[in-house]
């Protein structure tokens, strides 16, 4: 990187920095793990000499924090699948449930950006539908941050929300359901795909809250594939083509983890159960009524800090769903 030509090539350059993000994202962790081992054991050092009162509470409060760090550099072990550590195209889709619904996508997505706010995570928004009465129908992004892709997987699946109903007159409880979806953003993917034959493609003026040009040209553009059903759209840009170019690397994308999905079992398993965003097919409940809580069916990891959850306090379920991949692949 510190060679003089090192940005005659913009896109190889890039790629370079990300290898460099992925590294350290490995590397800087252990180093903070052996410095602190290091203070540690200094500390103990001088309690073995003398019994300072001060030491001894500052050794206490080292060693949680050791552990904790601990914890996290084997969650790191945990992401070792072939594409854990690439940036990653993360989407919310409103499900059963109209407006309360599109309410609840909209709250997944606050939590969400709360959550890559909190984890420094760069995120690019892709297509926003807003719905009709109140929140939103779906929406994407392209998340960048070392292993976005192997922590968003672990939230794939219907999202559940029980709660009183805002919209109803008569203040019912209410059930709704969004589904989440993540794939890898993919350079080198090689599925073979005919653009003219198998893919339809719409353009559109993109909606909502955008700008003047946004709303006034047709260049927001829609991609369907026609074999699979498959749709990836982006409006983020003011340039049809360049809208089409992240429209086609999504599609490849997701086309690439359904035939991931068929070669494997636990993918296959997650793609089917996500099937219809209803009844059923709920990874997560969260409950604000009659009692808080939060629960993952898939793991058991339970709590009833609601607000924090919302707020993007998540890392938890991500952590507990990793552990569990991991034993059920040593089985």
């Amino acid at each position: 990187m510190a060679a003089p030509n090192f940005w005659d090539n913009p896109e190889t350059a890039r790629q370079t920095v990300q290898r460099l993000k992925s590294l350290k994202a490995v590397v800087d962790p252990l180093r903070r793990l052996i410095a602190k081992c290091d203070e540690c054991r200094a500390m103990e050092e001088l309690l073995a000499e003398a019994d300072d009162p001060e030491v001894r509470q500052e050794l206490e409060a080292g060693v949680v924090s050791l552990n904790r760090d601990v914890d996290h550099v084997e969650l790191l072990t945990l992401l070792s699948g072939p594409n854990d550590a690439r940036h990653c195209y993360f989407s919310i889709q409103a499900g059963t449930g109209g407006d309360d619904a599109c309410d609840w996508a909209e709250m997944l997505l606050r939590m969400y950006l709360r959550y890559f706010e909190r984890n420094e995570f760069e995120v690019e928004e892709l297509s926003m539908r807003y719905g009709e009465n109140a929140g939103i129908q779906s929406c994407s992004f392209l998340v960048k941050a070392p292993y976005a892709f192997g922590y968003l997987s672990c939230e794939v699946g219907v999202h559940r929300l029980v709660r009183i109903s805002p919209f109803s007159a008569q203040g019912k409880r209410e059930t709704s359901f969004a589904a989440v979806d993540a794939q890898p953003e993919l350079d080198d993917v090689d599925i073979d795909i005919d653009w003219d034959k198998d893919v339809r493609e719409d353009t559109y003026r993109a909606g909502g809250k955008g700008g003047q040009h946004v709303n006034k040209t047709s260049s927001a553009v829609r991609l369907t594939h026609l074999a699979t059903g498959l749709v990836a759209q982006c409006q983020n840009e003011r340039s049809q083509h360049k809208n089409r170019a992240t429209a086609r690397k999504m599609l490849l994308a997701r086309l690439y983890q359904v035939e991931q999905a068929k070669r494997d079992s636990e993918l296959a398993k997650v793609y089917s159960e996500k099937g219809q965003i209803g009844w059923g097919n709920a990874i997560r409940s969260y409950f604000l009524y009659p009692e808080q809580r939060v629960k993952d069916a898939r793991t058991g990891e339970v709590t009833s800090n609601t607000q924090g959850v919302l707020d993007g306090d998540i890392q938890a379920f991500i952590d507990a769903e990793l552990r569990r991949r991991a034993a059920a692949r040593h089985k």
